[in-house]
């Protein structure tokens, strides 16, 4: 047992990182060297055109940039355990969740020129498919100044004036019926023996409200809104998924503590923050090392009329002036001392 426990003590003291050691140039170089590597491209899940999602180099930028909206924002909806065997019962959840406009459930949308009123034609198998009543379209269709009469095949809608109807045959098309009007399109797939429904678009709170939609299983790609919702360790997290997630889908194998390192760095202050100009390197404390990224004269001059001085105790400062950079024996100071002993 003590040699058990004298080789756990060894492992552990092997694996601690040495004291000086530069571990964001690492991390850095870790992560980037392997990311010029990847390939510009769009990758359709599962063979499919339902659902896209950005992925190589570009979506690692967005990661790292903390951009607000991602470019293809996608979710992966679990269900409960009463929901996720029953394709009819995940359906109905999808149906739920898919925003639905007025022109998906109508197969025509014109002014009848008799009546000069606007007509738009129900399509019957589709509003079937999208679990629309009638019912619901005369709750959800209300135009002020305007007459609106809904039944079984038509919607009809009678304006004041020809002008008006005009403007609104442009408009009526996108009128919000039902659903999350993020949610562009739902996939309903099956995996593992249960039933999965991914999206096009992301809304995690009105999502996980959605009744049969297990909270503790559902993800989405958009870390703003993790941080939002569920606060910044589930956002610092969700930045390592999604950073190790592409790197992984490249087949680039990139140690898991370096990606560990850019996130705490991007969340420690309670918020995310990119790594660039606007976010962590603009921050800096040295004038140097702010001027060495990107925006030079603007740092410069600004430090010049404020009186700013630079402590040099970064690394990018002191590979400007040529000093000792404070890493590994760099950060060893040697003092000469100056006491003669009188002993034997």
């Amino acid at each position: 047992m003590e040699r058990v426990i004298k080789l756990a003590i060894e492992n552990y003291k092997k694996a601690l990182v040495e004291p000086g050691e530069a571990v964001g140039v690492v991390a850095a170089q870790s992560i980037g060297e392997p990311g010029t590597q990847m390939t510009l491209r769009t990758f359709h899940y599962a063979g499919v055109r339902e659902q896209n999602v950005t992925l190589g180099l570009p979506r690692l930028i967005e990661i790292v940039d903390a951009r607000r909206e991602p470019s293809t924002p996608i979710m992966t909806i679990r269900l409960d355990k009463e929901y996720k065997r029953d394709k009819e019962k995940a359906t109905e959840i999808a149906r739920k969740i898919i925003a639905t406009k007025l022109e998906d459930i109508a197969h025509a949308i014109y002014i009848d020129p008799e009546t000069q009123e606007l007509i738009v034609e129900l399509d019957s198998v589709m509003m079937e498919n999208r679990g629309v009543t009638i019912e619901e379209l005369r709750e959800r269709i209300k135009i002020p100044g305007c007459e609106v009469r809904v039944n079984e095949r038509q919607v009809i809608v009678a304006a004041k004036k020809e002008a008006d109807l005009r403007k609104l045959m442009d408009k009526i098309s996108q009128y919000h019926i039902k659903g999350i009007p993020e949610i562009k399109r739902v996939l309903v797939t099956e995996e593992d023996g249960e039933w999965v429904i991914r999206t096009d678009g992301s809304n995690l709170p009105k999502v996980l409200n959605v009744e049969g939609v297990d909270p503790t299983r559902t993800t989405t790609n958009h870390i703003q809104e993790i941080a939002n919702t569920l606060g910044i360790e589930a956002a610092r997290n969700a930045i390592i998924q999604e950073a190790v997630g592409v790197l992984e889908e490249q087949g680039l194998d990139v140690d898991i503590r370096h990606i560990m390192l850019v996130a705490d760095i991007m969340t420690h202050t309670g918020e995310v923050r990119q790594i660039g100009r606007h976010g962590i390197s603009g921050e800096k404390e040295s004038v140097l090392a702010r001027a060495a990224f990107e925006i030079t004269v603007p740092n410069l001059v600004e430090a010049a009329v404020q009186g700013k001085s630079d402590p040099l105790k970064g690394v990018t400062e002191n590979v400007i002036v040529g000093q000792s950079i404070p890493i590994g024996t760099g950060l060893v100071d040697l003092y000469m001392s100056t006491k003669v002993g009188g002993g034997k």
